[in-house]
C-alpha cells in the first residue's frame, strides 16, 4: 500500500513539472574589435539566460568588456491573478555594488488601468503611481510621483493630470502639472489643423497658462508647422521646408523648401543597392527647420555621400549576409573624393550560431587599415 502511494505521488509529481511548460533559453553574443594602429583590442560581450515556468520568466543578463565584468542585472516578469508584476535588480560587479531596484506592477479594472513603479537606489526611492481610463469620449490620465531619489521616504514629488477631449471640431489634449510648490502649469494643445488648399502642411497649436508675472509666467501660445511632401517615385528626396516665429506675437512664417540630398533603393537579382547624395544637417540641430533624418547608412559618418551594395542568401549550413559599403569625402584627396570603405558579413553557421566578421578602412589616415572584428551569436 505504501508503494502505491508513493508511485502514486510521484506520477502526479512528474505530471505538476510537466504542466510546468518550464523553458531555459538565452543568447550569447560576443564581438572582438582589432585596431592594428596603435594596437588595441576591444570586447564586447553579452550573455543573457532566461528561465520561464508557469506564465513567469527569470533573467539574468551579464555585460563583459575588455575591461572585465561591466554589469549585471536580473529580471522578473510574469502575474498573479489580475496583477502584472516586474522587478529588475542592477548592480556594479566592478565595486561588488547594488545600483538600483525597480518593481512595476500593473491591474485593469472595470475600464481603468492602474500602473504603479517603485524605484530604490543607495539612499533614495521614489514612488509613481498611474491610472487612466475612458468615459465616453474623454479620457483622463493621473500620474502621481512620491519622492524624488534623493532620500529613502515617499514626500510628495509632484502629479501630473492629462485629460483628451474633443472641443467643436478639435481633438484637445490637456495636461496640467502639480509640484511641491503647488500648481505648476496648464497646457492645451491641438494637432493636425488643416490650411485649405495645402493638404500637405498642418499646424499644431499648445496654449500654456503659467502662474506668475513677467517671463515667469504668463501665458504662451506656440505653433509649429508640420510637413509631408508625400512619397516620391523611384529615387528618395530629402526636402526641408524653413519656418520662422509662431510665439507670443510673432507670427509663423512659413519660408522656403529645400532639398538635401537624393537616394535611390532597389534590388536587382536579390542584391540590394541603396546610393544616397546628402548634403543638409543632422536631425534635429537645427529647431526651425523640419526636414527629414539623415540617411541611416550616413547617420553618425562625417561623410556626405555612399553607395552600398548587399545581399542575403542561402549559404551552407544557414543564410549567408554582406554588404560593403564605400563612404566619399568632400573635396577629398583620394581618387573620386572615396575615404572610406567598409564590409561586413555574416553565416549562420548552425541553427543556434551565427558567425560575423567587418572590416573598416579610412583611405584618409595612415595607415589605412582602421579595424577588424569578430563576432558569434549564440542562441538557444
Amino acid at each position: 500500500m505504501k508503494k502505491a502511494l508513493v508511485l502514486s505521488l510521484a506520477l502526479v509529481l512528474g505530471l505538476g513539472v510537466a504542466s510546468f511548460a518550464q523553458t531555459l533559453s538565452g543568447s550569447w553574443d560576443t564581438t572582438v574589435t582589432i585596431v592594428p594602429s596603435p594596437v588595441s583590442l576591444a570586447l564586447e560581450s553579452e550573455l543573457i539566460v532566461t528561465y520561464a515556468v508557469s506564465g513567469w520568466s527569470f533573467t539574468s543578463d551579464t555585460v563583459l568588456t575588455e575591461e572585465g565584468w561591466d554589469s549585471q542585472d536580473f529580471t522578473v516578469e510574469g502575474t498573479l491573478g489580475a496583477f502584472t508584476l516586474g522587478s529588475t535588480l542592477e548592480f556594479d560587479p566592478a565595486t561588488a555594488a547594488f545600483s538600483e531596484w525597480d518593481v512595476t506592477g500593473g491591474l485593469s479594472l472595470a475600464g481603468v488601468t492602474f500602473d504603479a513603479t517603485f524605484t530604490l537606489v543607495p539612499t533614495g526611492t521614489s514612488l509613481e503611481i498611474e491610472a487612466a481610463g475612458t468615459a465616453g469620449n474623454v479620457d483622463v490620465a493621473i500620474d502621481l510621483t512620491l519622492g524624488d531619489e534623493q532620500g529613502c521616504d515617499f514626500d510628495f514629488s509632484g502629479v501630473v493630470i492629462t485629460v483628451d477631449f474633443p472641443f467643436c471640431c478639435a481633438e484637445v489634449s490637456s495636461e496640467i502639472e502639480f509640484t511641491c510648490t503647488g500648481f505648476d502649469h496648464v497646457t492645451f494643445s491641438v494637432g493636425g489643423i488643416a490650411i485649405p488648399n495645402l493638404p500637405w502642411v498642418s499646424i499644431d497649436a499648445e496654449l500654456t497658462f503659467t502662474p506668475g508675472l513677467g517671463e515667469a509666467g504668463g501665458k504662451t501660445l506656440v505653433l509649429s508647422p508640420s510637413f509631408d511632401f508625400g512619397a516620391t517615385a523611384c529615387f528618395d528626396l530629402y526636402i526641408g521646408q524653413d519656418s520662422t516665429g509662431g510665439e507670443a506675437l510673432d507670427p509663423l512664417v512659413l519660408g522656403d523648401i529645400e532639398i538635401y540630398g537624393i537616394g535611390l533603393e532597389c534590388t536587382i537579382s536579390g542584391v540590394q543597392f541603396i546610393g544616397v547624395s546628402y548634403w543638409g544637417p543632422d536631425e534635429g540641430s537645427n529647431p526651425y527647420v523640419t526636414y527629414d533624418a539623415k540617411p541611416s547608412i550616413l547617420y553618425g559618418t562625417p561623410y556626405w555621400e555612399a553607395y552600398q551594395i548587399g545581399t542575403t542568401d542561402d549559404g551552407c549550413c544557414g543564410p549567408f549576409a554582406f554588404d560593403i559599403t564605400i563612404f566619399f569625402d568632400e573635396a577629398g584627396l583620394m581618387m573620386f573624393d572615396v575615404a572610406e570603405v567598409d564590409a561586413n558579413m555574416s553565416i549562420q553557421v548552425a541553427t543556434q550560431f551565427t558567425f560575423s566578421m567587418g572590416i573598416a578602412i579610412d583611405l584618409t589616415e595612415d595607415p589605412a587599415f582602421t579595424s577588424w572584428s569578430l563576432g558569434f551569436l549564440v542562441e538557444w
